[in-house]
């Protein structure tokens, strides 16, 4: 990758197999814990705020199930890009530079580089409404101090990986301090909850619309492109056997961070459904569910809101330009330079804020822009890892196959619903 980068080995293998007991192996796993942390903000990204708190004050916890399967389709897709990160040391980019023709790789660079953009944009609102709603900044200057803290946070990745997964870590925990505060305050029906995380159901065509935004909202393509990418600090000089053992640890880093994401998730739909739902307010925007708690739980409810929009906002459009850093660097042979690469992925933001785009509708065209580029990336990923001249030893095993486009076909699909139905109007 760039020579920008650091990238660091922390643990040997010799000393995870050498250390016993509970103490020594959680030891070990902390280690290894991480890449799945990063890109599971985007899983939590203010497009997600404003699906779930839509879906929870309209159909109560009717649509808390689509967040739980949406998050079992997500962890198939994480733990299979960063299978093909280990396995080839190369990242998604690079590898669809290897395999497809020159022109492929130009329409997927442009098409993933436009995505890239669209998406830290629309993760810039968080920062931007988080500083707005918390602090009643202006919102131009809201755009620019989150550029600000988002290029503070890309640029901290000189002085190693690890670092940035920190950070982000502490972020999410920001978020998981925020939405427990708002669960103590909501009081909500846990039987009720647990019925419809279980139990499938649609109420009527609205809530089918709702539910495909949440699903486009939860599985993120630049983050497939990511996760291969963020693998390689820890997949330096390993034998056949370190990567398996490597895999294995990436897959509990996933199981971990992508629960945690759906814990967050349902909980802003439950918190939804407890407070608005119960009340007959039906919220169609971050601003509005901000303004509506402080007179129904108290200060307290809102400002954790706030910080939790704040810290979605600043780890989230970070991801993004981490991610928009890999896309550039790796379908075509040009070379741009780190900072540029960062300014290139973040400017797009300021320039909509300065421009007085209403927030809401850049996050409709964000999500839109992300539907375009989503099967590119799950199909070129399922094709490298269908190779076993590509993937050795660890190539998909025929069920995994089965359920790779199984996925692929209904997250597409779901995908197109959610283009058809945007453009004819009732998004």
């Amino acid at each position: 990758m760039n020579s920008e980068r650091v990238i660091e080995k922390p643990k040997s293998y010799s000393n995870v197999r050498n250390t016993f007991g509970i103490v020594g192996k959680l030891k070990n796993l902390s280690a290894f814990l991480g890449p799945a942390f990063v890109v599971s903000v985007a899983y939590i990204d203010p497009g997600n705020f404003a699906t779930n708190i839509s879906g929870g004050s309209k159909f109560n916890y009717d649509l808390v199930w689509v967040i739980l399967w949406s998050n079992l389709m997500a962890i198939f897709l994480q733990i299979m890009s960063a299978k093909l990160g280990i396995a080839t040391d190369k990242n998604l980019t690079q590898m669809c530079r290897e395999v497809f023709s020159k022109g492929a790789n130009w329409f997927f660079y442009i098409v993933a580089t436009l995505a890239a953009m669209a998406t830290t944009m629309a993760e810039f609102l968080g920062g931007v409404l988080g500083f707005y709603l918390l602090l009643g900044i202006p919102l131009l200057y809201s755009a620019v101090l989150t550029a600000i803290v988002t290029f503070f946070i890309t640029y901290l990745q000189k002085y190693g990986q690890r670092i940035v997964e920190i950070v982000i870590t502490l972020l999410i925990a920001v978020i998981c301090v925020a939405y427990t505060i708002e669960l103590i305050f909501a009081k909500p029906d846990w039987q009720q909850v647990a019925v419809h995380t279980l139990i499938p159901s649609l109420p009527n065509g609205e809530a089918v619309l709702i539910a495909v935004g949440m699903l486009g909202a939860t599985v993120m393509p630049h983050v497939i492109y990511l996760h291969s990418q963020l693998v390689q600090s820890r997949n330096i000089g390993l034998s056949l056997e370190e990567k398996k053992k490597y895999l294995h640890m990436e897959k509990i880093d996933v199981f971990v961070a992508m629960n945690i994401a759906f814990i967050v998730n349902a909980a802003m739909v439950v918190v939804s459904a407890s407070v608005f739902y119960s009340r007959g307010m039906a919220v169609d925007s971050i601003e509005q569910a901000h303004r509506s708690l402080e007179p129904l739980l108290g200060s307290l409810s809102s400002g954790a809101f706030g910080a939790a929009l704040l810290a979605s906002g600043f780890s989230s459009s970070t991801v993004g330009a981490m991610a928009g850093e890999t896309i550039m660097d790796g379908f075509v042979d040009i070379k741009i330079p780190l900072n540029m690469r960062r300014i290139i992925t973040m400017l797009p933001g300021v320039i909509v804020i300065a421009a007085g785009v209403n927030p809401m509708k850049a996050l409709l065209i964000s999500q839109v822009c992300l539907s375009f580029v989503l099967p590119v990336a799950i199909i070129s990923m399922l094709k490298i890892t269908c190779r076993k001249d590509l993937m050795g030893d660890f190539v998909n095993k025929p069920f995994v196959k089965f359920l790779g486009w199984l996925i692929a076909v209904v997250i597409i699909g779901m995908n197109a619903v959610l283009l058809y139905l945007t453009f004819k109007g009732n998004i």
